[in-house]
C-alpha cells in the first residue's frame, strides 16, 4: 500500500485507540518517523495531510533540507541522540529537540537558540530500559536536570519522551509507559510546561494513549521497513 493508504490506516487506528481510553483525538499528535526513508515518502505523507514528522541524525535532515524548505507548516523534531558540537545546526533545522538527556546538551541547545532569536521546545530523553542500545538520563537524576534547566530561557520543556525494551507484545511496554507518567506528574510542580508525553510506536500505541500519550512517533506502520540501515 501506499504511504498515504498507511497514514488513513493509523490515523483510524489512533481515533479508535484514543476512543478505547475516552480521550479526545486532538489530545494525542501523530508523529511520521520519516527516519532512514527517502524524502519522497516524506513527501507523499504531507501531500496527505500529515505535518509532524520525525528524524533521528542531524547528517539526514540537512539532506532532506533542500526539497522541504518550501514546505513552511511542516514540523520536524530530531528524536535521535543529538551530540553537542551537532546542537547549532540541529538547532538550525529542526522545531523541537527531543531527546535532551544532559545539562551539557540543554547548554549548547540554548546558546543556540539564543542566536538565532528563537525559543526551541525539547523533550527530555529518560532510559526506563535496560538495554544497552537506549538512550537517555537515569530517572533518578531528572529533578536535578529539571531544576538546572530554570536559567535557559530559550529552552521550554515540554515533556518527557522514552523508548521501551522492544516487543512484539504490546503489554511488554506498559510498564515503562507507566513509569514514565508517573515521572512527569512528579515533575510538574518543577516544571508547569512539562506537560507532553511522547511514547508509544508503530507496535504499541494503543498501550502508550492509554496510558497518556500525547505523541505517538510512528515509522514502519506509515512507510513500512527502512531503506537504509
Amino acid at each position: 500500500m501506499s504511504v498515504a493508504e498507511n497514514l488513513a490506516i493509523v490515523r483510524t487506528q489512533l481515533a479508535e485507540a484514543c476512543a478505547r481510553a475516552h480521550r479526545p483525538v486532538s489530545d494525542v499528535a501523530l508523529m511520521a518517523v520519516s527516519k532512514m526513508h527517502p524524502v519522497e515518502s516524506l513527501l507523499e505523507a504531507y501531500a496527505a495531510g500529515q505535518r509532524l514528522f520525525g528524524e533521528n541524525r542531524v547528517q539526514e535532515v540537512q539532506a532532506k533540507q533542500p526539497a522541504l524548505a518550501h514546505l513552511a507548516d511542516l514540523e520536524l523534531h530530531l528524536i535521535g541522540p543529538l551530540q553537542s558540537n551537532k546542537a547549532n545546526r540541529a538547532v538550525e533545522l529542526c522545531q523541537s529537540i527531543d531527546t535532551v538527556d544532559s545539562l551539557k546538551l540543554a547548554q549548547r541547545l540554548n546558546t543556540a537558540a539564543a542566536a538565532l532569536n528563537k525559543t526551541l521546545p525539547i523533550f527530555l530523553e529518560v532510559k526506563l530500559s535496560p538495554e544497552e542500545s537506549k538512550h537517555g538520563l537515569p530517572p533518578e537524576e531528572l529533578p536535578a536536570l529539571i531544576d538546572a534547566l530554570a536559567p535557559l530561557t530559550n529552552l521550554v520543556p515540554q515533556g518527557l519522551m522514552t523508548v521501551p525494551p522492544w516487543s512484539t507484545a504490546p503489554e511488554t511496554a506498559r510498564p515503562y509507559f507507566r513509569h514514565l507518567r508517573q515521572l512527569r506528574d512528579e515533575s510538574l510542580t518543577r516544571c508547569p510546561t512539562l506537560t507532553g508525553l511522547s511514547i508509544g510506536m508503530s507496535n504499541d500505541f494503543a498501550v502508550a494513549i492509554e496510558e497518556g500519550s500525547t505523541c505517538i512517533r510512528i515509522g514502519t506502520a506509515i512507510f513500512g521497513k527502512r531503506t537504509q540501515p
